[in-house]
């Protein structure tokens, strides 16, 4: 469409200097310029460059064959949505000029680029100045800091890996020589004896048969725990997969390498054997390819809709229908004593009625510097969590995803930007992202299988807390008791009868 005559004049497309527009700021006649599918081809604009002056959320692109020409060096990018003759469009258009970002709006000359792609929602909306980039105070909140779940999973991811070495022996005991080499590849920050040494509720200590060698086993409560696990991980096999198969589906390729399923499978409640039996785990939709690079991956064949929580949550308030980039508000649970900024709080009220970009669709087609983007990330984030165990995770575990899921380079500030809805934790030195819709409503995010039975592996670390405690306290009193009494032994005397008497 570039030099065609049916352009729209800027003056019918901007209502101010601020970009923004209004369903009665679209020409009338837009439905006879953009004609229908059969009369003219739709038109779609691919950014291969962008200039070094890109000012205040403002999104220059240059094209080829068109910043060559004098006039052309900037092209200012606006997105519309609107609905013509019961149809919805997503309209981007680009005006070029040479003013700067303060004058852009005001002082467009023409438009000379059109792009038009059909089935977007019936709202009219322009992408304008944004705040993504603003500095928003963090702020201390106690009950999230306060989570056994989230914060003592660093210690109960090798515990549990130690436990399943144990499980898995045949006697149901092994002596400390089996593991006692293999402590970084089951992630014992320590040694691994002194690590299962603080634990005497789960593992249990005792000499073995041959050379006095220090052999562990379960104890009672940690084998009961341990067949209650088996047990939900063979009945919620489903639901397992289902969560494999959402991330998988989030990425861009439908396909996502091994070592990166396997460095968030504990996150996701996968077993450590899930991928090395594929026939028992994985259903049929699932199949192992090979990437360009050689890497082995894990790839999705399924036709299958899905729908991100946030959606279903919505369709079942009667807040949406289901449809493709409905404006889907995200909760929000501010926390206590934290205030926004009022322009900030006025750009979160706008960026709430933007289109919501669902984490399984395509997103080619959007600005990567446009708020819409913005709200894409967030739902990618917002629906990762949601699949996670505790729904937290480390903030650097997530960078893996970042190529995979078409994350921006910083997409770890989106956490920081939208503090209603995440909550940073600095606890343990580990900075933590948690969902806080999580543990504010409950019922809007179904609980992982697993979740109770990491709860009930806590509170037997809690008991074992408790008995080393009892112990370095009966220690304490047994040596001040032989203390006491080698002070009696040494003011007393023995006389020649045999009795005691006090030294002078």
């Amino acid at each position: 469409m570039i030099g065609s005559n049916n352009v729209i004049p800027p003056s019918e497309c901007i209502r101010n200097s601020r970009g923004r527009a209004t369903p009665s700021a679209i020409p009338s006649d837009l439905g006879e310029i953009v004609g229908t599918s059969a009369q003219r081809p739709w038109l779609e604009a691919t950014v291969v460059s962008r200039a070094k002056n890109k000012g205040k959320g403002l999104n220059f692109v240059a094209l080829p064959g068109v910043a060559k020409k004098p006039g052309f060096s900037n092209l200012l990018l606006l997105d519309y949505f609107f609905k013509v003759n019961s149809e919805h469009y997503f309209l981007t258009v680009m005006f070029s000029t040479r003013r700067t970002s303060k004058k852009i709006l005001r002082r467009a000359k023409e438009i000379v680029f059109v792009s038009l792609v059909k089935d977007s929602p019936s709202c009219c909306c322009i992408r304008k100045l944004s705040y993504v980039n603003v500095y928003m105070k963090w702020k201390k909140n106690p009950s999230y800091d306060s989570i056994d779940t989230i914060y003592r999973s660093l210690e109960l991811k090798p515990l549990i890996s130690l436990k399943n070495c144990i499980a898995q022996a045949p006697s149901g005991c092994i002596p400390i020589s089996d593991i006692s080499k293999r402590g970084l590849e089951l992630d014992v920050p320590i040694k691994v004896a002194k690590f299962m040494r603080r634990y005497p509720s789960v593992f249990e200590e005792f000499v073995g048969p041959q050379y006095n060698l220090p052999w562990f086993r379960l104890t009672p409560k940690a084998i009961e725990i341990d067949v209650e696990e088996k047990a939900i991980y063979e009945d919620y096999k489903l639901d397992l997969q289902l969560r494999l198969k959402k991330l998988i589906l989030m990425t861009r390729e439908k396909r996502l390498p091994l070592r990166i399923i396997q460095g968030v499978q504990w996150y996701l409640g996968l077993p450590d054997g899930f991928l090395k039996n594929p026939g028992l785990n994985l259903d049929g939709s699932f199949r192992f390819v090979e990437m360009e690079d050689g890497e082995r991956a894990l790839a999705i064949d399924c036709g299958e809709k899905m729908m991100s929580t946030l959606q279903k949550n919505a369709v079942s308030k009667g807040l949406s229908n289901g449809g493709w980039m409905e404006p889907i508000p995200f909760p929000l649970f501010p926390s206590r004593g934290l205030r926004l900024k009022r322009k900030i709080s006025a750009w979160l009220d706008e960026f709430q009625k933007l289109p919501y970009v669902s984490p399984y669709e395509e997103v080619s087609h959007l600005n990567p510097d446009s708020d819409i983007a913005e709200k894409r990330v967030v739902g990618v984030l917002h629906e990762l969590l949601c699949l996670f165990v505790e729904n937290a995770a480390p903030r650097k575990k997530l960078l893996c995803l970042k190529k995979y899921l078409s994350l921006p380079q910083k997409f770890h500030k989106a956490f920081e930007r939208h503090p209603h809805m995440f909550y940073l934790s600095l606890k343990a030195h580990t900075c933590t992202a948690i969902l806080k819709e999580a543990y504010e409503d409950e019922a809007a995010i179904e609980r992982h299988p697993l979740f109770t039975v990491r709860k009930k592996y806590i509170e037997l670390m809690k008991d074992s807390d408790r008995i080393l405690k009892q112990r370095r306290f009966n220690n304490h009193f047994s040596y001040g008791k032989i203390a006491d009494s080698d002070s009696a032994l040494n003011s007393e005397s023995i006389d020649e009868d045999g009795i005691v008497v006090e030294k002078s």
